[in-house]
C-alpha cells in the first residue's frame, strides 16, 4: 500500500540521484574542454565530441530534474491526504509516460554503447583514425553510464508506479 513515506523516498532518491547525473555531466563537459584545448591528440578531440554533448544533455537533465523534485514530492505528499483521486489520473498517468521513456531510453543508450565498441574494434589498428577511436570509447562509456543511472531509475520508477496503481484500485 502506497505511503506518505513512499512518495517522500521515491522523490528524494530522485533528487539525489538528479544531483549525481549534474556533477557528472558537470565533469563530463569539463574533461571534454581539457581534451579538446589542453590534451590536443585525435584521439583526445575524438573522446571531446560525446564527452560535450553527453554531459551537457546530464547537466541539464539532472539540474531541471533537481529543480522540480521538491514540489513534486511535495504535491503528491498534499494530494494523497487532500485530493486522492489526482495520484490515480495525474501522478498515475505522468509514471506511465516515465516509465515509457526509460525503455525508449535504454534502447538508444543501448544502440549508442553498442556504437562506441563498433567504432573502437573497426579504426583501432589505423593510425588515421584515432579521432574515431576516441569517440567510440568516449561514446560508449558515457552511454553505458547513462544505462547504468536509467536502469536504476527506472526500476525505483517502476516501483513506485506499482504503488501507485495498488493505491489507485483500492480507491475505485
Amino acid at each position: 500500500m502506497l505511503t506518505k513515506a513512499d512518495i517522500e523516498k521515491y522523490f528524494i532518491a530522485e533528487k539525489h540521484e538528479s544531483l549525481l547525473f549534474l556533477v557528472i555531466g558537470l565533469l563530463a563537459i569539463l574533461i571534454a574542454l581539457v581534451f579538446y584545448f589542453a590534451v590536443r591528440t585525435h584521439i583526445g578531440r575524438g573522446a571531446a565530441v560525446p564527452l560535450l554533448i553527453f554531459g551537457l544533455i546530464q547537466a541539464v537533465a539532472g539540474y531541471a530534474v533537481y529543480q522540480r523534485s521538491d514540489d513534486q514530492r511535495i504535491n503528491q505528499v498534499y494530494a494523497y491526504d487532500m485530493n486522492p483521486g489526482q495520484l490515480k489520473t495525474g501522478e498515475l498517468a505522468r509514471m506511465g509516460k516515465v516509465n515509457r521513456n526509460f525503455n525508449i531510453y535504454r534502447w538508444v543508450e543501448a544502440g549508442a554503447v553498442i556504437a562506441g565498441i563498433i567504432l573502437v574494434l573497426i579504426f583501432r589498428n589505423d593510425p588515421g583514425k584515432e579521432f574515431w577511436v576516441g569517440l567510440g570509447i568516449a561514446l560508449a562509456v558515457m552511454t553505458a553510464e547513462l544505462f547504468i543511472a536509467d536502469f536504476i531509475a527506472a526500476k525505483r520508477a517502476l516501483h513506485y508506479t506499482q504503488l501507485l496503481e495498488k493505491f489507485a484500485n483500492l480507491r475505485i
